[in-house]
C-alpha cells in the first residue's frame, strides 16, 4: 500500500523531475505531484510524492526532512488526509432570503 508524503518550502524552480530522482534515492515512488496555481501556472512551492509502502515513506522522511535541494530547505512529512469539503454549497444564501421576502411581502 502506497503512502502519500507532503513535500513542503520547495523553490519555485525545483521541478516534478528533480523530486522523482531525489526521493528515488532514497526509496522507491510512486508518483509526484508538485502543485501549481490555476492561472498562472507557477509552482505553489510544495508537492505530493507517494511513496511504494510505509516502510519507504518512513525512510525517506527520515533521509530527506530538512535537506537542502535548489538552495532551500525541504521539509518532508507524511500528508494528513483531505479535509471533508462538504457539498460546496456556500455562498448565495442572503441573496435567496432577500427574494423571499421581498416575494412574500
Amino acid at each position: 500500500m502506497s503512502t502519500r508524503l507532503f513535500v513542503g518550502n520547495l523553490s519555485y524552480q525545483t521541478t516534478e523531475d528533480a523530486l522523482r530522482q531525489l526521493f528515488s534515492g532514497v526509496a522507491n515512488v510512486s508518483s509526484v505531484s508538485l502543485i501549481s496555481e490555476r492561472d498562472s501556472g507557477r509552482s505553489k512551492g510544495f508537492a505530493f510524492v507517494e511513496m511504494a509502502t510505509p516502510e519507504d515513506a518512513q525512510k525517506a522522511i527520515d533521509e530527506l526532512n530538512g535537506k537542502t535541494l535548489d538552495g532551500r530547505t525541504i521539509r518532508v512529512d507524511l500528508a494528513r488526509p483531505r479535509a471533508d469539503r462538504g457539498d460546496g454549497g456556500g455562498g448565495g444564501g442572503r441573496r435567496r432570503e432577500r427574494q423571499d421576502r421581498h416575494m412574500s411581502a
